[in-house]
């Protein structure tokens, strides 16, 4: 997944969102969902509500993104159509083969040379009423058996209809199977590019478990739930509409005493099911919060143990583990109730049509045929509503699904660029901030009325106690956020009139969190630049001294490394990160704290690397290492958001305020340790 604007979150090359004291507080990791306020924590994503939205709603919304492939839908309905026609008529033939087979057995047992009429008036004449009604409905001829030749054409009759049936089944099937995936397949490219216009202030207010469980977790449950229901639905109700046909055309009386049971399968359903939907909200919510402690316990599980925090982790685990326990069990459970509740239901309307359908027959107003192919019918009249019940679970679990991601797709998005935006072809990189004011929150300022112009070339060191706002400052130079006030100019272009994709292609940025992909060295550093040929490559890799260890590796270049740099050393991977920015050759380089994390060596290394990186080029050098800016042409000195104070090292120092007070501390410091 691309992180917002289309750039790789961490590393460099390409414009990053930038990670720093007030981008994202630490969480302590006995806390995975800490939610502090305040600058930096925001709020706008917020956590997931355990409420149903819209249930009503979000199936509507479900529905309406099936309609790019209504074509599909229509030939899925037609052949769900054909299936349950010849389906729904196959019982009424069978009942005809009844009825040739109980004839002919009859009509062996009477005798040759009668009438059915003569037989019929004889029992009449002997009182066996009931037996004359029962002859006289039937199709017999006295002294004839059973017409094999005739019933066997029926039964092959009804084997080419239920054959033709399963094979319209198989190919609605298929034809389900392509609109879901393909709509999910929509779905999760929608997701893709809303990332990508989501603001970072949304990022800072989610834990990356519970994004990304809406992407994946949510995503394949509501892939399963279409997958599972949405032509077993389309069966279900053309089933229900096609045997209710055939009952009212075999006997409306019963049939009006198999309607008996639909009201009250509906309400218990519906009562049912709205108890159950809060659950499975509250179990995908669940499911998110359980991710998020997961991820953010594996991915710091050495900090974890280095503080001795296993036993909390695992605390909060359980925690989080016994209420998705709690949750999943509730929403199975309750929903689980309507499928017995309805079998219960039909079992009573089985024995209602049973007493009826025999007294029918013993008037003769109804054939055993016909009674066999009615209870054939009431109980597929009540199985697909069943099965539309059984499957309340996996609605609701997939509706509840769908209304995370809605939610996820519905978030303020960040503010479109303007059209025909400039695009300079030459950046010379000057920089000005013109009465800047910015606020993560409306009533906490953070930057007020800043105003700074950086000529070309010039290298610029940002320093400062933590949470001043210095990572803020370059972010809103970047348009990871939008300013609140003034204007931030680039080569006397005001940024928010250019598209962010130009501007942040202008940028290179190297962060603290040297972030690397998994793939070789070499497209690591090339990830900036992907058309860089192996050459070049090399001689990026070569200046920032990143060949030199890469030559100790067996595979070189094509060394492979995991997704987060596990097999080389801090050190290395900031090297790489530095590589991958001087290879994409930008006009502005922004070094986010590129040296806190490494040894005295590696940081010369990194220094000499950095210093090439810089040359020609506007440079902002966020430090707290002052020893490491003192060639910088310009050092401001920032606190509460405000520039305090601005000029070289040596001039700083000799005004003795708030810098020469830093680094006399830092000084102070370096000399405590060697003593």
């Amino acid at each position: 997944m691309s992180t917002p604007g289309g750039t790789p979150r961490g590393g460099a090359g390409v414009a990053t969102p930038g990670v720093g004291e007030r981008a994202v507080p630490a969480r302590s990791p006995g806390t995975a969902q800490a939610t502090q306020p305040g600058p930096g924590r925001m709020m706008a994503g917020g956590m997931p509500a355990e409420k149903s939205l819209d249930f009503k709603g979000s199936s509507r919304r479900l529905l309406r993104m099936l309609l790019p492939r209504r074509a599909a839908v229509a030939g899925l309905m037609v052949l769900g159509a054909l299936s349950v026609v010849m389906s729904v008529v196959g019982p009424k033939i069978l009942g005809e083969a009844t009825d040739l087979i109980f004839a002919g057995w009859i009509g062996k047992q009477l005798p040759a040379g009668s009438t059915q009429a003569e037989v019929v008036a004889q029992l009449r004449a002997q009182g066996k009423g009931t037996q004359a009604d029962i002859f006289a409905a039937m199709d017999l001829t006295p002294g004839h058996g059973i017409d094999f030749h005739a019933v066997g054409m029926v039964l092959l009759l009804a084997l080419g209809l239920y054959v033709a049936s399963s094979l319209f089944t198989l190919v609605q099937g298929r034809l389900t199977t392509t609109v879901v995936q393909h709509t999910v397949y929509d779905l999760r490219e929608q997701v893709e590019n809303k990332f990508a216009r989501l603001p970072l202030r949304y990022f800072d207010g989610q834990p990356q478990g519970e994004v990304l469980s809406r992407v994946t977790n949510d995503m394949d449950n509501l892939s399963q739930s279409l997958q599972q229901t949405l032509s077993q639905i389309v069966t279900s109700l053309l089933t229900v509409v096609g045997v209710l046909g055939m009952m009212f055309f075999i006997s409306p009386l019963l049939a009006l005493i198999a309607l008996v049971s639909v009201p009250l399968s509906v309400y218990a359903s519906a009562k049912i099911g709205k108890r159950a939907q809060p659950k499975f909200i509250q179990q995908w919510a669940t499911t998110g919060k359980l991710n998020g402690h997961i991820e953010e316990m594996y991915t710091g599980h050495a900090l974890v143990k280095v503080f001795g925090r296993q036993h909390e982790s695992a605390e909060i685990f359980r925690e989080h583990n016994e209420k998705l326990f709690e949750s999943s069990f509730r929403a199975q459970f309750i929903s689980g109730i309507i499928q017995p509740t309805l079998m219960f239901v039909g079992n009573l309307n089985y024995v209602l049509v049973a007493v009826v359908g025999g007294l029918r027959v013993a008037s003769g107003s109804l054939s055993i045929g016909d009674v066999q192919a009615f209870i054939q019918y009431s109980r597929q009249f009540s199985m697909p509503i069943t099965q539309v019940a059984s499957m309340a679970n996996l609605l609701q679990s997939g509706v509840a699904s769908a209304e995370r991601i809605f939610a996820l797709l519905d978030a303020d998005e960040q503010s479109e660029d303007p059209d025909n935006a400039p695009r300079a072809k030459v950046v010379r990189g000057e920089v000005e901030f013109d009465e800047v004011s910015f606020r993560y929150e409306p009533d906490r300022p953070l930057i007020d009325h800043l105003s700074l112009k950086v000529q070309p070339g010039q290298t610029v060191a940002i320093v400062g106690p933590t949470g001043a706002g210095k990572t803020t400052l370059v972010n809103l130079l970047m348009r990871f956020y939008e300013i609140t006030g003034g204007r931030i100019l680039l080569d006397g272009v005001d940024v928010s009139t250019m598209s962010r994709e130009d501007l942040r292609a202008k940028t290179g940025m190297v962060l603290q969190d040297a972030w690397l992909f998994g793939g070789t060295i070499a497209e690591n550093i090339a990830y900036g630049a992907p058309d860089a040929t192996h050459e070049q490559i090399v001689e990026a890799a070569k200046a920032t001294h990143v060949d030199r260890f890469v030559r100790t590796l067996p595979d070189g270049y094509d060394t492979v490394i995991d997704d987060e740099g596990g097999n080389v050393s801090a050190g290395e991977k900031q090297l790489i990160t530095i590589a991958r920015a001087f290879l994409a050759e930008p006009a502005i380089l922004i070094l986010d704290e590129a040296t806190s994390s490494v040894d005295t060596r590696t940081e010369v290394l990194i220094q000499h690397a950095m210093n090439s990186l810089r040359t020609g080029r506007t440079s902002f050098v966020i430090a707290h290492r002052l020893s490491t800016i003192r060639d910088a042409d310009l050092i401001l000195v920032m606190e509460s958001g405000s520039i305090v104070e601005q000029g070289t090292h040596d001039d700083l120092l000799k005004a003795e305020g708030a810098y020469a007070r830093l680094y006399q501390a830092q000084f102070a410091e370096a000399m405590a340790e060697v003593d």
